[in-house]
């Protein structure tokens, strides 16, 4: 039986473009040893699910995406674009796959969200049970056009980060980083308030970017560049470098904003 039950469902093309440049750049699809790829929850149409596919495929090629959905109308609608290296199927939080077949990348995009807080654990524990040694859970949330995101990343040992994505030239129109407050993930979203970590990284996010305005005569590009370095340099515990802040992505260790009980 189908663990989970039906949400939402609302897609739309280019939505998950973030989340996937983060998968494809990750050592968890580039160093498996059989890069299966699940797409849990993929919503109303299959879009997501194969733009997945084929942008893994550039760096990984014998890459294989399987679209799961708790939804019998969306499996069958998905499956009419079913293709080499693509198919959908019923199924939930168990993630059912052929055989013994384990997934190298989990992507839960937009689907704990509407579940409550409590849930969160639970759901965690069974996707990370289902994937392959040295895997990768994604977990997260975004905007309608993808233009604002956050995930956490998951593996076999618990949440590892939390990365926010976040498209540069509308910053300034959105309000500055922070907006992505409205796009954390559920585990995180009702944490935005004084006195939790995630909340006080928001406000130092800020800080920098309203910091690093001068550097906006170059590019958003440069000035969010010198925003994470400020971060870091004022503690975050920031992972990656240049060649993902330059991308809109800032992501911090877990244990630098795991809520307070």
């Amino acid at each position: 039986m189908a663990e989970g039950r039906i949400t939402r469902g609302t897609t739309g093309v280019n939505r998950l473009r973030r989340m996937d440049r983060f998968i494809a750049a990750h050592p968890a699809l580039r160093r498996a040893s059989d890069p299966l790829v699940v797409d849990l929850g993929y919503g109303a149409a299959h879009w997501t699910s194969l733009e997945l596919l084929e942008r893994l495929r550039r760096v990984r090629p014998g890459v294989r995406v399987v679209g799961i959905e708790i939804d019998p109308e969306r499996v069958r609608a998905a499956s009419a674009f079913a293709r080499e290296g693509l198919s959908f199927r019923l199924g939930g939080f168990e993630v059912p796959l052929d055989g013994d077949a384990r997934p190298a990348v989990i992507r839960a995009a937009n689907v704990l969200r509407q579940y409550d807080e409590a849930e969160v654990p639970a759901a965690w524990a069974r996707l990370q049970s289902r994937l392959q040694p040295g895997g990768l859970l994604l977990e997260g949330t975004c905007s309608e056009v993808g233009r604002v995101a956050s995930w956490v990343a998951l593996d076999h040992e618990g949440p590892q980060s939390l990365t926010l994505a976040l498209h540069l030239s509308s910053l300034d129109e959105l309000g500055g980083p922070s907006v992505v407050a409205e796009r954390l993930p559920k585990v995180l979203i009702h944490r935005n308030v004084p006195g939790e970590p995630v909340h006080d990284l928001l406000r130092d996010l800020d800080a920098q970017w309203a910091r690093q305005a001068p550097l906006s005569t170059f590019s958003p590009r440069q000035r969010f560049i010198a925003a994470v370095r400020g971060l870091r340099d004022a503690g975050w515990p920031v992972q990656g470098g240049v060649e993902r802040w330059r991308l809109g992505e800032v992501t911090v260790a877990w244990s630098a904003v795991a809520p307070r009980l």
